[in-house]
């Protein structure tokens, strides 16, 4: 059985282990090591100003955003300093653009591609369906498991395989082999929801459309310019507040700001273009 400790009631052990006495020592050495490398000694004072310089470069980073929410006052200011930073962030979003160039069939089997799935594998898995089918007649012939093999790994790649191939037969059935132009009519083929509608639109026809995925949703949110629960308010808010000259441009922008630099978790605030516009609502860690 180990001896009791034999201190007097009331002495405090050290939290250590250590004596105070070798606690000094300690001290000491390291004092005196300090001295030998010209190292200076720090004051309580001095420990205090740093940890007080510390909170007014917080303080600063916080001022340093000077507007309560991006609005219509400030939302060309926005875009035009993310349009003039995108060439740099190499998202993978400009690949998966690049892979349609424009075509309106090519930029409608894309998007159902890209559906719950990374536009890097997206673009990829693209290509080789564009190899065996770029067009609605080829799409229309080709074997189904053919066809889900070419886009594999992509999402749900069966279903996506029998879903191209039944609206290609619709659109050769009703719409002459054209996709339409029009977000109502897009929206009656199957599988074609609100955003592959209005992406197709914008981007394969230029036409005025608002695509909003996640990231337009999300960002947008964060910088109070609208106050939305769902992606589908998000796009209503925005027809109803952005100017139109911005339609076009913002999926676009705000998907490779999305997938780059503006993160669902941890935002990389201090190498954000926009930092000092964005109020950061609902951001609770960033880098």
């Amino acid at each position: 059985m180990a001896p009791r400790d034999e201190r007097p009631r009331g002495t405090v052990r050290p939290v250590s282990g250590r004596t105070p006495a070798a606690a000094a020592r300690a001290r000491a050495k390291v004092a005196a090591e300090r001295a030998e490398h010209g190292v200076a000694e720090v004051s309580p004072a001095e420990r205090t100003s740093s940890s007080a310089g510390r909170a007014r470069r917080s303080a600063a980073t916080r001022d340093a955003i000077t507007e309560p929410a991006v609005d219509n006052r400030s939302i060309g200011r926005v875009l035009g300093i993310l349009k003039a930073a995108a060439p740099s962030w190499n998202a993978p979003v400009v690949t998966l653009i690049n892979t349609h160039e424009r075509d309106p069939f090519r930029t409608l089997t894309s998007c159902i591609l890209s559906l719950r799935t990374k536009d890097e594998v997206t673009a990829v898995a693209s290509r080789r369906m564009f190899a065996i089918a770029g067009t609605p007649e080829r799409m229309a012939a080709v074997d189904e498991g053919e066809l889900a093999r070419a886009i594999y790994p992509v999402g749900f790649y069966r279903t996506k395989a029998k879903q191209l191939i039944g609206i290609t037969q619709q659109i050769l059935a009703r719409f002459g082999g054209k996709v339409p132009d029009d977000i109502d009519a897009l929206l009656t083929l199957p599988g074609v929801g609100r955003k592959t509608a209005n992406l197709v639109v914008g981007q394969a026809f230029a036409k005025p459309a608002i695509c909003v995925d996640t990231h337009v949703h999300r960002i947008t949110n964060r910088w109070g310019y609208v106050h939305t629960r769902t992606p589908e308010q998000t796009e209503l808010a925005l027809r109803a507040q952005l100017p139109a000259k911005h339609w076009l441009e913002i999926n676009d922008l705000l998907v490779a700001f999305g997938q780059t630099l503006c993160h669902p978790t941890s935002p990389k605030c201090s190498l954000c273009p926009v930092a000092r516009y964005c109020p950061r609502i609902g951001v609770v860690r960033s880098r």
